[in-house]
């Protein structure tokens, strides 16, 4: 999930969560008070409670799931997350090529197909599909309607795209605020059937429709905490019902349903599934997405700090997980922004180094290709090297003999990266080592990005609801903000008595959830039981990870304790360098740090095991 932090200014207004000119009553949105009376056009059939789920979880995700989830049992709103920070980059290269896109084209696929079923069931869409283009891909939502034969009503949100402002540097392609819920609440309060937003907060797809729901006021911040909170969990689509799990043997995940939410009033929310859905709803499953890209126990976002460490998690029944209770705190005076630039050119060669002597063979075509680069006219201004020892001893399999030599080489100039890089390679092919191959011919070079997360001041963007008639309206700012500061540790748990133990990989009594935000990476370990929190609270400390992870030595690590969840945070700053666009390591995005720290080994108390 892409995080946020909060907004400032002005107290918002308790009637509505919006301002400006009344819109059109046959829209469903008048002047009358919308706050603590409930929406003018109810959005679920049952005001105490509205049921959300997700059919998108990034730009890519599973094709049918819109159709799955709009047909497999009710549902009052359905989201789609499409937004990530390397998807910015992806579509605002596109919006180069051609002004009139930037948003996901999948979407429109998806609604050509499920459309008609939504209007069928009365289900609202909420989506961040509109990318860069939001008022575009609402224009092309009408097409598309117009095309099945439906009549639905669409409204956008707008005032995230910061590009215009300047200001940010030589060759930014996107900049971009983390908006919150107040738009797509608005939108919704005035009878739309179809959102489609920007950059917002991936959680507030959520809140903002609860909002909207059950009247909430921007001062109710337990309420509008426990909507994020479930945001966040659903907002990944499958991991939240078994993908990516680290115990994912456990259960069924041929093809794993899609999450929904059933809110409450009060906030509080009850995680599941539809019936007969592949994978699983668990305190496992749950704490994990809970985990997922997050850092300290205060959660930030525009609306609402929501504290993690309050959160506890209870089984009801198989497949249902209940949210409650989550205090919230007012958000921070600031709202992240998100920018995306070109950062240069980059080349790769991946040498395979088969059977004896793979350290010399390594040395060999490395000295080899420095002597190349060194004589080149420009030599590139980054150079790395790295060696995974993939191969083993007496194989019966020659890929199970062979080692991987990476060359990953960028520059500012294409040229230094190009021919200079894949020319030297391709010279050496019946000059060097025994058995010299590479995985890929090597080629020009290719483009590479970055990401940056900046705050700006809540009060200079702009937050704007179009609604279906064309009003725009300006959602309010929070009434009040917070600096947000970290939180101190909680206590420990009694540490287990001191007993025999055995060496054996930590992943046997935790698991555990890795993932990017920009330079940094998270990694959520919680123990799945009380007695392997007491021991993993007391053992896991930062520099027992750093030894675990080398990778990580020098490195700032900060650690948080979740004890409710029974859960250790760990954030690492500079791990992926530029972002997950500048691919700076071999799994630019972090996703697998958590199981390689699962798989390394520990004095694990037999108790445990």
């Amino acid at each position: 999930m892409d995080g946020s932090h909060g907004v400032s200014g002005a107290p918002a207004d308790r009637n509505h969560g919006v301002s400006g000119a009344p819109a059109d009553r046959n829209h469903g949105v008048s002047g009358a008070p919308a706050h603590g009376s409930g929406p003018v056009r109810p959005i679920g059939a049952d005001p105490a409670l509205l049921r959300i789920g997700n059919a998108s979880g990034f730009y890519g995700d599973r094709f049918d799931a819109l159709r799955e989830m709009l047909t497999g049992g009710p549902l009052d709103v359905l989201t789609g997350d499409y937004l990530a920070e390397l998807t910015m980059l992806i579509l605002g290269r596109d919006r180069l090529k051609d002004p009139t896109r930037g948003y996901a084209k999948t979407f429109l696929r998806q609604l050509e197909d499920g459309l008609g079923l939504a209007v069928e069931r009365g289900v609202r869409i909420v989506t961040n599909a509109g990318g860069l283009n939001p008022a575009g891909l609402a224009d092309a939502v009408r097409e598309v309607a117009e095309k099945v034969g439906v009549s639905v009503r669409v409204a956008h949100v707008e005032g995230d795209d910061l590009l215009g402002r300047g200001g940010w540097g030589e060759g930014v392609l996107t900049a971009n605020a983390y908006l919150g819920g107040g738009g797509i609440a608005a939108c919704l309060r005035a009878g739309a059937d179809v959102v489609v937003t920007g950059r917002v907060t991936d959680a507030a797809l959520v809140s903002g429709a609860a909002q909207a729901h059950f009247g909430w006021r921007p001062q109710d911040l337990d309420q509008l905490a426990g909507a994020v909170v479930a945001g966040h969990v659903l907002e990944c689509g499958a991991q939240a019902t078994g993908g990516n799990y680290s115990f994912f043997q456990a259960h069924d995940l041929r093809r794993p349903g899609f999450p929904l939410a059933e809110i409450a009033a009060d906030g509080s929310a009850v995680i599941t599934k539809h019936p007969g859905t592949g994978g699983a709803v668990t305190l496992g499953t749950v704490t994990a997405q809970l985990l997922y890209e997050t850092s300290g126990a205060r959660y930030a976002g525009p609306d609402v700090t929501a504290r993690l460490d309050t959160v506890r998690l209870t089984e009801e029944a198989p497949d249902r997980v209940r949210i409650a209770p989550v205090r919230g705190e007012a958000p921070p005076p600031t709202l992240k922004a998100g920018l995306t630039r070109l950062g240069g050119w980059r080349n790769e060669v991946t040498f395979v180094l088969t059977g004896l002597d793979v350290p010399a063979k390594a040395a060999l075509v490395r000295r080899q290709m420095e002597a190349a680069l060194d004589a080149a006219e420009h030599r590139p201004a980054e150079v790395r090297w790295t060696l995974a020892r993939t191969d083993r001893d007496d194989a019966d399999v020659q890929e199970e003999a062979s080692a991987l030599l990476r060359l990953v080489v960028r520059d500012a100039d294409q040229d230094a990266v190009g021919r200079v890089v894949s020319g030297a390679a391709v010279e050496l092919a019946l000059a060097s080592y025994p058995g010299f191959h590479v995985t890929a011919p090597p080629g020009k070079g290719t483009p590479y990005g970055v990401f940056e997360a900046v705050a700006v001041d809540a009060a200079e963007v702009p937050h704007r609801a179009v609604l279906p008639d064309g009003t725009r309206v300006s959602a309010q700012p929070a009434p009040e903000t917070r600096e947000l500061v970290r939180l101190p540790d909680p206590d420990l748990p009694e540490p287990l008595a001191a007993a025999g133990t055995r060496r054996a990989p930590l992943g046997l009594v935790a698991g555990a959830r890795s993932g990017d935000k920009g330079g940094s990476a998270n990694v959520g370990v919680w123990a799945r039981t009380e007695e392997g929190w007491r021991w993993l609270a007391h053992e896991l400390t930062v520099e027992r990870f750093r030894q675990l992870l080398p990778e990580t030595a020098g490195l700032p690590v900060d650690r948080h304790v979740l004890p409710n969840l029974r859960a250790l945070n760990f954030v690492v700053d500079g791990l992926l360098g530029e972002g997950v666009a500048a691919q700076a390591r071999f799994d630019p995005q972090a996703k697998a740090v958590g199981e390689w720290l699962r798989a390394r080994h520990m004095d694990i108390p037999e108790v445990l095991l």
